[in-house]
């Protein structure tokens, strides 16, 4: 099983908070999907290809787990795992660690459909993209809460 990658990087701008100076959702959502862009792009649908080809990526479920509140001024990473690849399928979890502590601010997980956008109807990954996706494969769900996982905080 491989580890996760990262996918993104960040900063918590004050605009970015809501009414109780958290970091609002839409700014998780919005940085979970620039990370989905980056995922795609590693295992090869990229822009290009998604233009090209008629094809799209929809997203058909997503669950988020807001675990630690990210403030004005924090930093953050995204990381991103692999956890099933099947024919038209992918789901993929990503998690939102915070630079300073190394906890996990938050967890997003998504199954999205491989579409042909002329039928409007599912088709087969590409097969390249499906043996990169298997690459990125982890073990999900993580180790319980309270379990040494040896990360470190990011650099």
């Amino acid at each position: 099983m491989a580890a996760m990658i990262e996918t993104g990087r960040g900063a918590v701008y004050p605009w970015h908070c809501d009414h109780i100076g958290h970091m609002n959702v839409i700014w998780y959502v919005g940085r979970f999907d620039e990370a989905t862009w980056n995922l795609f792009a590693r295992i090869g649908i990229t822009p290009d290809y998604l233009r090209g080809s008629g094809r799209g990526m929809v997203a058909v479920q997503q669950n988020s787990t807001y675990r630690r509140e990210l403030l004005a001024g924090d930093v953050f990473a995204v990381r991103t795992g692999v956890i099933e690849v099947r024919g038209k399928v992918l789901r993929y979890v990503r998690e939102m660690i915070n630079g300073a502590t190394g906890e996990t601010a938050a967890l997003c997980e998504l199954t999205v459909v491989h579409l042909d956008r002329t039928t409007r109807r599912s088709a087969p990954l590409p097969a390249a993209a499906a043996v990169e996706a298997r690459a990125l494969l982890i073990a999900w769900p993580p180790a319980p809460v309270g379990a040494s996982d040896g990360r470190a905080k990011l650099s």
